[in-house]
Parts: structure tokens; sequence; C-alpha cells
């Protein structure tokens, strides 16, 4: 499963997004938004809540279907993609962390990150294989402990290590931090924003947590529906 590489490729994007718009009654949520994300690199998304943020990550993620524009993971357009080939593509390019982590309490860590994988139709062997494999490198026990039993940072962990299973192009994280502590805050962010270059997939993290969104590569706000680089004051047309 480690994917150590020479170095982020700049000319890669796994993500690719161009004139994204989507409009929630008059109001233009996002409007004309472009982003590129580079293998083995890592992109910080800000804004204040009902910005669009959540909206942005569920367009990359084939959830919510923009009014225009394209939304290129791994060379194909998800805007273009309708059922079984969409599932497809999101369960092999993507991988994905949320906030409370999304995980079932009762199974234990390596059932969690194993049912991933055997959803995208991987053998159970292998399955299980790769999610014992993830889950020592990521230092999370790994027994027959119900992963409702573990610390905040061991399931957030455990989440990490779900959205990695299946080798994604991209790995996308929606305030993968916000229901921590400060100490375990700062052990899941390190681990967060080393995946990328450990194994070579481009990272996108939406957060309301500035420290956290300081480590990354690059951070931008959105604002106006657009993304502008942190700090930039943004443009306002019209």
């Amino acid at each position: 499963m480690n994917r150590e590489h020479d170095g982020p490729d700049e000319a890669a994007s796994v993500l690719r997004i161009r004139g994204l718009g989507y409009r929630i009654g008059d109001r233009e949520l996002l409007e004309g938004l472009d982003l590129d994300v580079p293998a083995g690199r890592s992109v910080a998304v800000t804004g204040p809540s009902g910005s669009g943020k959540s909206t942005l990550l569920g367009c990359a993620l084939g959830l919510v279907r923009p009014g225009s524009g394209s939304v290129e993971i791994a060379g194909s357009d998800l805007v273009r993609m309708r059922g079984r080939a969409l599932e497809r593509h999101r369960s092999r390019s993507i991988g994905v962390v949320f906030q409370f982590g999304e995980l079932l309490p009762e199974l234990t860590p390596v059932e969690n990150v194993a049912l991933a994988a055997l959803l995208a139709g991987t053998g159970a062997a292998e399955a299980y294989r790769r999610a014992q494999e993830l889950l020592r490198e990521l230092k999370v026990p790994y027994g027959d402990t119900p992963t409702g039993h573990l610390s905040g940072g061991e399931r957030q962990r455990t989440a990490v290590a779900r959205a990695l299973v299946n080798e994604p192009k991209l790995l996308l994280a929606d305030e993968p931090t916000g229901a921590l502590d400060e100490k375990t805050r700062d052990s899941v962010a390190d681990l967060l924003f080393a995946v990328p270059e450990r194994w070579g997939c481009g990272l996108v993290v939406v957060t309301h947590d500035l420290a956290v969104a300081a480590r990354a590569d690059r951070r931008l706000d959105l604002h106006g529906g657009r993304l502008v680089e942190a700090g930039a004051t943004p443009v306002v047309t019209g």
C-alpha cells in the first residue's frame, strides 16, 4: 500500500474543475469556479458557513450535479457520468474522510476498512490484507475491539485507512478534525497532510480551522462563488 514516490508531478492534475456553476434559487452559490489539484499535493479550502464548501465537495464526489462546468477526476468528467459508471469511478478514484468518521461502530477497524474494498469489488483475502497493512502503517489497533470503543483520534485514523484502501487518486476530507481536541487534531492533521507525498494522491481538505488549513501546500478561500488565494482580496463583479 505504501506508494512513496520521487515527488509530485506538477502537470498531473488528479482533480481538474473548470467553470463550475451551481445555483440555489436566485443565488449563485458557485460561479465559474476553477480548481486544479496535482498528484502529491494538498489544497485546503476555507470560508464561512453557507459559502458553498460542502456543495463544492459534493460536486467533486459526483453527488451534486452542477448547473455548468466540468469536474474531472483521474481524467474522467463526473458531470458526464451516470449510474453504475459513476459509482464505479467514484469507488476506485476517490477516498473520503468525514468529520465524524461515518464508520460502523459495531465493526472492528479491520472490518470497516475492508468493507470499503469489498464494496469496490476486491476479493475478501486481498481486502483484509490491505486493511491490516494500512491500519498497521497508521498505528491503529486492529484486534477484536469494536471501532466504537476506540478514541476519537484512532477512529479518524481508521477513517483515513478506509479512504485509502482502494488506492484513490484523490482524497477528500470534510472538516476531518472538527470533532477532535487540539492534541488529537494535530496528530490527525499530521497524518492527513503526509498522505499526498506518501501515497501519491491529491488531497482537498475543507475546514474552518485555519491552523489545519495552514498545513496545506495551497490554501484557498471560497468567496462569492469563486476560489481565491488565502489572504487575497476577492474581486467583486457585477
